[in-house]
């Protein structure tokens, strides 16, 4: 009876013990930052500079690009995460995914797309607002990439998007874009937008951030990115990122947890 007790007793304790995180789950105790640029494998002297920014970048290079395999090799020799910067309507081209494109031609110019960009770990959306909402042709693509062992990244070009859910549905390794760097191509909009970013990481504990070569972007990641740790975040490369996630949408993507 003594030892039932005393058992009771333990298992109480430890119950309450792991109980006690959820009673201060309010903030996060961590603050996780991802950057991807895109649009890479146009200008030498660009993704040279992209290339060296101090951390973690993602490169997600452009198929139909003059520099794309020249580029990927690089970075990948560079311990970069690449990724296939895949065209998707109203993005065209050789490449592009387009609405009335039947099956296998898209599997036509994956296959092309992806001999471009050697070493890409995954993909994400080169525009696309009009094929991220395709349910038909993302069932396939999120199939195509867990088979083929790449992950995903929902660029968010539209507010249809059914790629993320589409992926989260089958447990395709994927995360979803939060904040785009440059819209607006000022130093102070870009600025505001890190700044945007970096408050999502501390409310909600990561942010998913992409922005583009542009001179003004990389001036202002040159100076800017020496400084989240010491404005309390982390930056961490894109496959820690999903792994964080866990393939679960963030607040401002879906409920929780699912994607809308």
């Amino acid at each position: 009876m003594r030892f039932l007790t005393l058992l009771l007793l333990t298992l109480s304790i430890t119950g309450a013990a792991h109980a006690a995180p959820a009673e201060n789950s309010g903030k996060p105790s961590k603050a996780y930052l991802s950057l991807i640029i895109d649009d890479l494998g146009q200008n030498p002297q660009r993704d040279s500079r992209t290339l060296a920014l101090p951390g973690p970048v993602t490169l997600a290079i452009m198929p139909d690009t003059p520099h794309a395999t020249e580029f990927a090799r690089q970075a990948h020799r560079a311990g970069k995460t690449v990724m296939l910067h895949m065209p998707m309507d109203p993005a065209t081209g050789p490449y592009a995914w387009h609405p009335e494109l039947p099956l296998p031609e898209l599997e036509s110019r994956l296959n092309a797309a992806l001999l471009k960009v050697p070493y890409a770990a995954g993909i994400n959306n080169h525009m696309g607002s009009r094929m991220t909402a395709e349910p038909v042709a993302m069932t396939w693509l999120m199939a195509e990439l867990q088979r083929r062992h790449l992950f995903f990244v929902d660029s968010r070009t539209s507010a249809k998007t059914v790629a993320a859910a589409e992926a989260q549905r089958i447990g395709l390794a994927s995360v979803s874009r939060d904040v785009f760097l440059d819209d607006e191509r000022t130093a102070e909009a870009i600025t505001r937008q890190l700044q945007t970013a970096i408050k999502i990481a501390r409310k909600y504990g990561s942010a998913v951030v992409i922005g583009h070569p542009y001179p003004v972007t990389l001036d202002v990641l040159e100076r800017e990115l020496p400084n989240l740790k010491a404005q309390g975040v982390e930056w961490i490369d894109l496959r820690s990122m999903i792994g964080e996630r866990g393939n679960q949408a963030s607040a401002a993507h879906g409920k929780n947890g699912i994607y809308r």
